[in-house]
């Protein structure tokens, strides 16, 4: 038999989300299981744990310096050598986001694995403990940042949550290698809006988020990145203005490639300044924007990275 001091040992980081979360009387489900109370649910595993209770949040919340939060932990964990492996529970909302802040900031030496869960602890399809003990499994596995759930290991660049009702959430949208970046300036402080493409749009929104400080804008657009004539010009006032604007897409999947005129479309967007997200959607786009502007990237660094 194996001695307890001899098993790996495993960091569990809390973070809230749905995997945490009971019903309270009126139905509204919230965080309210602390890491250890989750553990707790498991039956006994061929590893040591360390709980670490760092929030308790719903991820819709999670600020850029909430984000940040989680990655220094997961740098603190990735540096006590008696860790073997982490597992950062998570809201599925954001999920994709601080995944990839992670793996944007950190070359993770050891494996660092995401999980959490699409039911509350207390629903009748509950899915939390399924999943982190697969996320324990896959955290003494090789090195680097993915996620374990519903059955699945995935890994986080083009990650995107695709199901709002079943266990099986996340997908890709493509398959690509992710760039090798090291990108390790914190992200809080930044200020990187997404802005919503509809058939007709003007700029009010686009100029909103640049009267407001917006440092970078990501454009949620339409197809393969095609947006109208009067949002080419508002991304022209930005680009002049100094502030990179990011074209990435509300279909799930697929490159996107600039193609189309018109005075709308990804052509002329591209014509008026702005860089086309080859792969990442709005959410993950705006994590990689932060992270490059965090570290002072020139206008080509922000070209290659997206591309």
């Amino acid at each position: 038999m194996t001695s307890p001091q001899k098993l790996p040992l495993v960091a569990v980081i809390a973070t809230g989300g749905t995997i945490a979360s009971r019903k309270d009387d009126n139905g509204a489900a919230s965080p309210a299981l602390t890491g250890q109370a989750l553990l707790d649910l498991l039956p006994p595993q061929p590893l040591r744990l360390r709980a670490i209770e760092l929030l308790a949040k719903d991820s819709s919340s999670l600020t850029f310096s909430d984000m940040q939060a989680i990655s220094d932990a997961v740098a603190k964990q990735m540096a006590d050598p008696d860790i073997a492996g982490i597992v950062v529970m998570h809201g599925t909302d954001a999920m994709e986001e601080t995944s990839l802040l992670v793996q944007l900031q950190h070359n993770a030496g050891k494996p660092v694995i995401f999980t959490g869960a699409q039911f509350s602890s207390d629903s009748t399809h509950a899915d939390g403990s399924i999943n982190l003990a697969d996320a324990l499994h896959e955290a003494l596995q090789q090195s680097g940042v993915r996620l374990a759930f519903g059955g699945r290991v995935l890994p986080v660049w083009g990650l995107y949550k695709a199901g709002s009702d079943r266990a099986d959430a996340f997908a890709l949208a493509g398959r690509s290698k992710a760039p090798s970046l090291a990108l390790p300036a914190s992200v809080a402080g930044q200020r990187v809006d997404i802005v919503a493409v509809h058939p007709g749009a003007d700029a009010i929104h686009l100029d909103a988020s640049l009267a407001a400080g917006a440092q970078g804008i990501i454009l949620c657009a339409l197809g393969s990145g095609n947006a109208t004539p009067e949002i080419v010009e508002g991304v022209s006032r930005a680009v002049t203005s100094g502030v990179p604007v990011i074209v990435s897409s509300r279909v799930p999947e697929g490159s996107l490639t600039p193609t189309y005129g018109g005075g709308g479309g990804g052509h002329d967007l591209g014509q008026a300044g702005a860089i086309h997200s080859r792969l990442l959607r709005p959410g993950q786009a705006r994590i990689l924007l932060a992270a490059l502007l965090a570290n002072g990237a020139t206008r080509d660094e922000i070209r290659q990275a997206f591309a």
